[in-house]
C-alpha cells in the first residue's frame, strides 16, 4: 500500500473523531490500538503498544509537567497574581491607557509563572475586563490586550506546551524552555507598541481619569514587596536552568518550593488554596500524560507503516527551498488551528514536520519555537480559535464574535512580526539555549 494511503488510514479517523467531539486523548488512543492491531501484527502489536506506553509515561523528562502546573496553580489560588497586578497598576500611575499596559506587564509576569495559556487568559479576562469597561475603555481595548497577552504563556518559560512538544519530539526540554524567553519579551514589547499606536490613532478608545497620587517611595515599596519576590520565583526556574545549576525537573521543583515560600511569607497559602491547586494539577497533568501517550504511539505507527519516511522523501523530491517549505508548514499549522485544539495539532504534525525540518537543515529547537508561535496564533485565529471563544465567555455583555476577532487582529500582526524576526535572526531564539548546552 502506498505511504499516503497508509497515513490517511491512520490520520483520517483521528481527525474525524476530534471534529465529532471525542476527547483528543481518547481519539488518539482508540485509533492507535486499532492501527497497531492492523499494521503491527495483531496481538503482538497491542503488546508492543503497552510496552511503549510504560516506557513513555515513566520517562523522567515528563516530571516538569505536574510541577510547573502546580506552581502556576499555587500562584493563582494563593492570590499572588492579584498582588502583582495591583502593584503594577499603582506604579504606572496616570499613564494613558494604563490598564492596557497593566494587562501586558502583569500578564507577561503571570505567563512566566503559570505556563498555561487558558489559565492566563481566563484570569486576565475575569480580573481586568469588567474593571476596564467600567472605567470607559472601548471594547476592543479591553479585550485585545488580554487575547494577545494570554497567549504569551505558550512560549515564555515555563510553558507546559513547550515541555510537551519537547517530550514528543525528543528535544532537550531545558533548551526549548529558555529559547522562548527573549522572543517572549520581544513579543510583549511589540504588544505595548501596538497598544500605543491604537491610543494615538483611535482617540477616545481609552479614558482620561484621575488616579490616586502615589509617591516614588510608595511605588518603590510596592515594587519591592509585591513584584520582586515574583522575580525570585522566575530566577529559581529559568535562572537555574541557564546557569546550569539544575535540570528542568529540578528547576520545576525549585519553582514550586519558591512559590510556596513566597505564599507563606504573604500569609496566603491556605488549605483551601492548596486543595484547589492540587485538584487542578491532577486534572491537567492527567490530560497531558494521556496526550503524550497517544502521540508516542502515533509517531511509532507512522514510522512503522512508512508514512513518515514517504512524506519526507516526497517533500525532498518537490525541490522546494527550505524557507518555502517552512512557510507551507507554518500555514498548515495555522489552518489546522482554525479547526482543532493545539494539542491535537501537535500530535498530528510533530511526527511529520520534525523529520522534514531536520531534512531541510533547520535547528530543531528554533523550529520548535516557530511551531509554538504558530500554536499561539492558531488559538486566536478565526473561526475556531480557543481564546476567541474563551474571551466571549468572560467579555462584557453584548460581546460578539466579530468584536473579539477585530480586537485580536493587531496582536496577531505582532505574532507574525516576531516570526519574521526569528526567521531573519534565529540567534534571538538560540542564544540562551547555547548557554544551557
Amino acid at each position: 500500500m502506498e505511504w499516503y494511503l497508509t497515513g490517511g488510514l491512520i490520520v483520517a479517523p483521528i481527525v474525524f473523531l476530534i471534529l465529532a467531539g471525542v476527547p483528543v486523548a481518547f481519539a488518539f488512543l482508540g485509533v492507535n490500538l486499532i492501527a497497531a492491531f492492523m499494521f503491527m501484527g495483531g496481538g503482538g502489536g497491542l503488546e508492543q503498544v503497552i510496552s511503549n506506553a510504560t516506557t513513555t509515561l515513566t520517562s523522567f523528562t515528563l516530571a516538569p509537567i505536574p510541577l510547573f502546573v502546580l506552581m502556576g496553580s499555587m500562584f493563582f489560588h494563593a492570590g499572588l497574581a492579584n498582588r502583582v497586578f495591583e502593584a503594577i497598576d499603582a506604579v504606572l500611575g496616570a499613564v494613558p491607557g494604563r490598564l492596557c499596559y497593566v494587562t501586558v506587564a502583569g500578564g507577561t509576569a503571570f505567563a512566566s509563572l503559570t505556563g498555561s495559556t487558558m489559565a492566563n487568559t481566563s484570569m486576565l479576562g475575569s480580573l481586568l475586563v469588567p474593571e476596564m469597561m467600567k472605567r470607559g475603555y472601548s471594547r476592543h481595548m479591553s479585550i485585545g490586550p488580554i487575547i494577545g497577552t494570554g497567549g504569551l504563556a505558550t512560549i515564555i518559560p515555563p510553558s507546559t506546551m513547550a515541555v510537551i512538544l519537547a517530550s514528543v519530539s525528543g528535544l532537550n526540554v531545558g533548551a526549548l524552555l529558555v529559547a522562548g524567553l527573549l522572543p517572549g519579551v520581544i513579543l510583549a514589547l511589540l504588544y505595548i507598541f501596538a497598544i500605543a499606536m491604537q491610543i494615538v490613532f483611535l482617540p477616545g478608545s481609552t479614558p482620561s481619569y484621575d488616579v490616586p497620587t502615589t509617591s516614588f517611595s510608595e511605588k518603590l515599596k510596592l515594587f519591592s514587596v509585591n513584584i520582586l519576590p515574583m522575580g525570585f520565583i522566575v530566577f529559581c526556574v529559568v535562572g537555574f536552568i541557564i546557569l546550569g545549576v539544575t535540570t528542568p525537573t529540578e528547576a520545576a521543583a525549585f519553582g514550586v518550593l519558591s512559590t510556596g515560600i513566597v505564599a507563606v511569607l504573604f500569609r496566603s497559602l491556605s488549605w483551601s488554596a492548596m486543595k484547589k491547586s492540587l485538584g487542578s494539577t491532577t486534572r491537567i497533568t492527567g490530560m497531558a500524560l494521556l496526550i503524550i501517550l497517544g502521540s508516542s504511539t502515533f509517531s511509532q505507527l507512522l514510522a512503522f507503516s512508512g508514512a513518515s519516511a514517504g512524506l519526507v522523501q516526497a517533500a525532498s523530491e518537490l525541490d522546494l527551498s527550505p524557507y518555502l517549505m517552512l512557510s507551507l508548514m507554518f500555514v498548515t499549522l495555522i489552518l489546522l488551528g482554525m479547526l482543532m485544539d493545539p494539542y491535537s495539532i501537535l500530535l498530528l504534525t510533530v511526527p511529520l514536520f520534525f523529520p522534514l525540518a531536520d531534512q531541510m537543515g533547520f535547528d530543531l529547537v528554533w523550529f520548535a519555537l516557530i511551531v509554538l508561535l504558530a500554536m499561539e496564533m492558531s488559538m486566536t485565529t478565526p473561526p475556531f480559535g480557543l481564546l476567541l471563544f474563551l474571551m466571549m465567555g468572560v467579555g462584557p455583555k453584548g460581546t460578539t464574535f466579530g468584536h473579539v476577532v477585530r480586537a485580536a487582529l493587531p496582536y496577531l500582526a505582532c505574532d507574525l512580526a516576531l516570526v519574521i524576526i526569528l526567521t531573519f535572526f534565529p540567534s534571538v531564539a538560540l542564544y540562551l539555549p547555547s548557554l544551557v548546552g
